[in-house]
């Protein structure tokens, strides 16, 4: 389909409301940028399309898209057209769009917190805490359980990472970006054929192999971000020392072993951990990334083994208040709905020189630094 579909509650805007909601898209208003176009920071009218003065009315965070093609507008309209009419709080809010001439634009709520990957990754970032870790997991399972489960039929998220989980004040969680959502398989399907779009690290084997995705591909994804949540560690670092780049690979062999697991936690926790609590998530994140699909959990199971693990009684030591901390209030980083370095690639399977020079070029790179955070 390429028309928005109806029903959807949207608020349609002008590029002239836009472009004023945003300061005429000023540099001071960018949040952050990447392949697809970039991101502002605008006002609009709490329940109107007209542009207020900054400070007052909503908040909102306005993507732009660069003006490049049928890609770009496919993303978009996906973007419209699952947002439009999937509501639940782990989902970020659309609020509208512009679809004027070639202009191609989205208006989400604005999420103070930025996302995810800046706080685990950027060493601006005060480390987050254990139990704010947990409660973040937990948002983002339920918001993909409700996808998969809750939705009136199955959408497969397909972009499930870091940088795509967005934190409001409360550190609640907020899956953004839908420019890869599919419709799941129904009936008798068993799943859907694709190209192999996403980002590497992150995507399940059997769909990188094959293009067939399930619902089970977004767990193999959560389960690489849960690890993440506990290591500290991007799913891909060049950076580290061989045989520790591709974060699965070199996490697994401590998973199933209780004794090895203090060699995964990340170490600007300080020890201030659950240790029942890493038990579980660890063994959680191994289910969650089995080489079997079949052997994975359904979403609506990993947000059942995460319940318990919210507000732990056996914390190694006292955990200093993170919410109070005004450097975390002023957080500096905040790339919003940002897809780093253009990490929507393509790859098929080919000949052997070919594939290595596509995961070459699928590597995860390390997003480059901005100081756009308002």
């Amino acid at each position: 389909s390429t028309e928005v579909r109806q029903g959807a509650h949207l608020r349609i805007f002008s590029f002239t409301d836009l472009r004023s909601a945003t300061r005429n898209f000023r540099p001071d208003s960018l949040l952050g940028e990447g392949g697809f176009g970039s991101v502002f920071k605008g006002w609009i009218d709490e329940n109107g399309t007209g542009a207020v003065k900054p400070g007052t009315g909503l908040v909102v965070a306005v993507k732009q898209l660069n003006p490049e093609g049928l890609q770009g507008h496919r993303e978009w309209l996906a973007e419209v057209n699952f947002l439009g009419q999937l509501h639940h709080p782990n989902l970020v809010r659309l609020i509208g769009y512009c679809a004027e001439d070639d202009q191609r634009l989205l208006v989400y709520e604005f999420m103070p917190r930025g996302s995810l990957e800046n706080h685990l990754f950027r060493r601006a970032a005060l480390p987050l805490p254990w139990a704010t870790r947990m409660k973040i997991a937990l948002g983002a399972a339920k918001g993909l359980a409700f996808l998969h489960e809750g939705a009136s039929r199955p959408v497969i998220y397909r972009d499930f990472k870091t940088s795509n989980i967005l934190l409001d004040h409360e550190y609640t969680a907020k899956l953004s970006d839908f420019g890869l959502a599919k419709d799941g398989p129904e009936g008798d399907k068993t799943h859907v054929s694709t190209r192999v779009m996403g980002t590497y690290g992150y995507a399940a084997p059997e769909y990188v192999m094959t293009g067939h995705l399930t619902p089970r591909s977004d767990v193999y994804s959560f389960g690489v971000v849960l690890l993440e949540i506990l290591t500290g560690r991007r799913s891909m670092d060049k950076n580290r020392p061989s045989g520790e780049h591709n974060l699965v690979e070199w996490a697994r062999p401590f998973l199933s072993e209780k004794r090895k697991l203090f060699r995964l936690i990340d170490p600007r926790l300080e020890g201030h951990y659950s240790i029942k609590g890493l038990q579980k998530a660890a063994m959680l994140a191994h289910q969650c990334i089995s080489r079997d699909p079949k052997s994975r959990p359904l979403m609506s199971e990993v947000v059942v083994a995460l319940e318990p693990l919210q507000n732990p009684k056996d914390m190694g030591s006292s955990s200093y208040n993170h919410h109070s901390s005004s450097a975390a209030a002023n957080f500096r980083y905040h790339p919003q709905f940002v897809q780093q370095n253009g990490s929507h690639h393509q790859h098929r399977n080919g000949n052997g020189n070919a594939r290595a020079a596509q995961i070459a070029t699928y590597q995860q790179r390390s997003p480059r630094p901005s100081s756009y955070g308002k």
